[in-house]
């Protein structure tokens, strides 16, 4: 297949500064492939990323944007095997290095030397060597490009929840009705929650978490929702309490609406150099775990692309919008404006 020399690729210098620029296709190496995306997804961290930067030593700058895709294969490099030209494949966006102190403990999402992805929102991707060993799977025929491409939000999610220890029985409290509280909504009824409170500001989005199974819906403008919680739990607190929002006050918030001898996931990624303030008696006396999880490793990426092709997790109604690539920029403004959607599919 005769490729063209360069392609559109949104290009992040910095906070707040996307461009959309033509920029050279890159080359495929040893066990490299070159996939060319037909979906990119929109992610809460990707406009956290845009807004006030990240994690130093994830990304830098200037770098091709978005982390979360779907697409063809048009070539392969030497000693790829397993991959061929035309195959429709997703691949997650790090990979572990499987020998760091942190891989030897089998913590893949914690590697101190991971291989990160990103280049999502462009016309081509090259998928480095260990992601295509690791962590690239091919998609199903029956599921489409803009599905596949919500596995990666899915498997920190799954991580996450794992983590917390979700069981049969359990009542399951969400705060934020965003696009991860949604796919943490539907993975509590999966793990065999027996009730799911989901809270947000946004009335609308709270109508939409009831369309995708949540047992009560609170609205944060209206209600006082720790008095709420306790009310739907008979005053007890929930079993496991999940923060989706990445708010030093949400993840307090959190801690209030747990119930003794309960679980606390603070998901949601707060911005940096920020703090909370902890109640001692309720972790001591009530015995509450306060948990934080980060990432996923490449098992639960498989877990997570399987339960969205057997139709165990909704990814097709996240959807809420398409856009051009080359209307990204008005693309994360909508996001930043509009609470109504979940996922812009942006189809180079």
């Amino acid at each position: 297949m005769l490729l063209p020399k360069t392609m559109k690729a949104a290009m992040l210098y910095g906070v707040r500064d996307l461009r959309v620029e033509d920029v050279e296709i890159p080359e495929v190496g040893y066990g490299e492939v070159l996939v060319k995306i037909k979906a990119a997804t929109t992610c809460g961290t990707d406009l956290k990323i845009y807004r006030r930067g990240y994690v130093p030593g994830v990304i830098s700058y200037p770098t091709v944007f978005g982390h979360e895709w779907a697409g063809v294969i048009v070539k392969v490099g030497e000693g790829v095997e397993n991959f061929k030209p035309g195959m429709r494949v997703r691949a997650g966006n790090s990979a572990p290095c499987m020998s760091c102190s942190m891989c030897k403990e089998g913590k893949y999402n914690l590697c101190e030397n991971r291989v990160w992805l990103w280049g999502a929102y462009a016309e081509y991707i090259k998928v480095p060597r260990e992601i295509v060993w690791l962590n690239m799977q091919e998609i199903p025929s029956h599921l489409s490009f803009e599905e596949a491409a919500i596995t990666e939000p899915l498997a920190c999610v799954i991580h996450g929840a794992s983590k917390a220890g979700i069981k049969i029985g359990d009542v399951v409290a969400i705060i934020g009705a965003g696009p991860i509280g949604i796919l943490h909504l539907q993975v509590a009824k999966r793990m065999g929650a027996a009730e799911t409170i989901i809270i947000d500001l946004v009335e609308e989005r709270l109508e939409m978490a009831e369309k995708f199974g949540a047992d009560h819906t609170v609205n944060a403008r209206k209600e006082n929702v720790i008095e709420t919680v306790r009310k739907l739990t008979n005053g007890l607190g929930a079993d496991i309490v999940v923060e989706a929002v990445g708010l030093p006050q949400t993840w307090m918030q959190a801690l209030k609406m747990v119930k003794r001898g309960g679980t606390v996931l603070e998901f949601g990624g707060c911005p940096p150099d920020t703090k909370i303030e902890i109640e001692t008696q309720r972790i001591h006396y009530d015995e509450i775990t306060l948990l934080g999880t980060f990432h996923a490793t490449p098992t639960e990426f498989n877990i997570a692309l399987k339960m969205i092709a057997s139709g165990a997790i909704d990814a097709k109604n996240m959807i809420t919008r398409r856009m051009k690539l080359e209307d990204i920029m008005e693309a994360f403004n909508i996001l930043e404006k509009s609470k109504r959607e979940l996922k812009i599919a942006i189809i180079p």
